[in-house]
């Protein structure tokens, strides 16, 4: 059974979030932290808001220390934005591959997050929404921030076997590598259809 939470004061859900997704500029302040490097600090971020995901936030490369990003050869395609190119980033003897991703021409209707990127939460040592430390999306494809203002969907989605669909989903992520998207090395375009799924 699935139950929807509704938000309370100052709050938002997810699933009030459209599709396609709407773009949204946030003046709240978006820093990334890695090997003791602030790699981002910016109050000019582009958020990304999409059903049933946390919000994706977009920086402006000037906001970004871009030396210690490293282009990668993997690919993704959104049915949305197009064309995802990914990045490294290496502080010294740190290497968090593919941490960070780019539209570098995006379709028509996401045009403003040209020359921005954002960076999966996970392998960076801190992200922050203002002074808040961010909890990163589980998996291994979708970059969204979960922060304590969201609502999320609370559910049980069991099937006759007593099992969840969430392990199902689980399972065949790990089953096809090629679902994942960013984890398949060289180009790789990954099926959003599959993979648009609420699991966080």
């Amino acid at each position: 059974m699935v139950k929807r939470i509704p938000p309370g004061p100052g709050q938002e859900s997810v699933w009030d979030y459209p599709r396609p997704p709407r773009l949204e500029p946030t003046s709240r302040r978006i820093r990334v932290l890695f090997a003791g490097i602030t790699l981002v600090d910016s109050r000019r971020a582009i958020r990304v808001l999409e059903t049933s995901h946390p919000p994706v936030y977009y920086v402006p490369t000037d906001d970004i220390r871009m030396e210690f990003l490293r282009p990668n050869l993997a690919r993704s395609f959104c049915e949305f934005k197009g064309i995802a190119s990914y990045y490294d980033v290496v502080v010294g003897e740190r290497i968090a591959p593919q941490a960070a991703w780019s539209y570098l021409n995006p379709t028509p209707t996401f045009e403003a997050i040209r020359g921005h990127l954002a960076f999966y939460a996970a392998p960076m040592d801190a992200c922050y929404v203002d002074d808040e430390l961010v909890t990163p999306q589980p998996g291994g494809f979708y970059g969204g921030w979960i922060t304590s203002d969201l609502v999320r969907l609370r559910a049980s989605l069991e099937r006759g076997d007593g099992s969840s669909g969430l392990t199902v989903l689980h399972t065949m992520r790990r089953s096809y590598p090629g679902m994942q998207g960013r984890n398949v090395t060289g180009t790789n375009v990954a099926s959003r259809s599959l993979l648009n799924q609420p699991y966080w």
